[in-house]
């Protein structure tokens, strides 16, 4: 049987932690910024943690992370 392959565009924008959490970065802060306020821009800068249902898919799809 063939090894399952990692779904490299989802492996692209998480990575797992030692603990076994999916941390992640927010999306749309590299262009169109004058628009976004300074509060928006500072809290993408920040990264988050997939919980509860996202995280086990996540744990599908990015099998040997």
């Amino acid at each position: 049987m063939p090894k399952i392959k990692t779904r490299k565009s989802a492996a692209k924008r998480v990575k797992v932690t030692a603990s076994g959490k999916i941390k992640h970065w927010h999306p749309n802060k590299s262009h169109i910024l004058t628009k976004k306020s300074r509060k928006r821009k500072r809290k993408l800068r920040k990264a988050g943690y997939l919980e509860g249902a996202q995280a086990a898919n996540y744990k599908q799809l990015v099998l040997y992370m």
